[in-house]
């Protein structure tokens, strides 16, 4: 299976599986008990450097494959989710400033690169990285991505991360 294919076989799944959303239509967090226990693993977010892009991180081995395909596709689409909010509250409980920090700790000069857990942990990561790939892949604007992003998570869901506009 090619690479775009398997980016949005993955996504499918993910969007059937997804946890950590908010089904009450409350933008209050303390309403939404999956999002506060998501908040309380961030303590704890684990992060593994590796040589590079093409390495994922040991934290993976014992996760699904569509997790670790969409690790993959976020690592190799940087400038696309620095651009695209998160809605999990990342922003407030782990200072986190655009969807790639949910899976991407630090790029460093070397290549090396410093992976994140915090995307293990929540659908809503999940979702909003490989919605954001597959639109990507298909030749919508970055713009228009986060539109969309936007659109789809503007109720229900925490305050965004401090994503600069397109």
């Amino acid at each position: 299976m090619n690479y775009k294919k398997k980016v949005i076989v993955v996504f499918t799944a993910v969007a059937i599986v997804s946890g950590c959303s908010n089904t009450s239509g409350s933008n209050d967090t303390n309403e939404h008990t999956d999002h506060a226990e998501h908040q309380d693993h961030v303590i704890n977010d684990i992060r593994e450097e590796t040589t590079g892009i093409d390495i994922l991180p040991t934290f993976l081995n014992d996760k699904p494959e569509n997790m670790q395909v969409i690790y993959q596709a976020a690592s190799q689409h940087k400038d696309l989710l620095e651009k695209i909010p998160c809605y999990c509250g990342c922003g407030e409980s782990a200072n986190h400033k655009s969807s790639y920090d949910c899976f991407v700790f630090e790029n460093k000069e070397d290549g090396n690169i410093i992976w994140d857990d915090h995307g293990t942990k929540c659908g809503v990561c999940l979702e909003i990285a490989a919605q954001s790939i597959v639109d990507f892949q298909e030749g919508k604007s970055v713009k228009d991505i986060r539109s969309k992003i936007d659109e789809m998570y503007k109720e229900g869901y925490s305050t965004p991360t401090p994503t600069p506009e397109v």
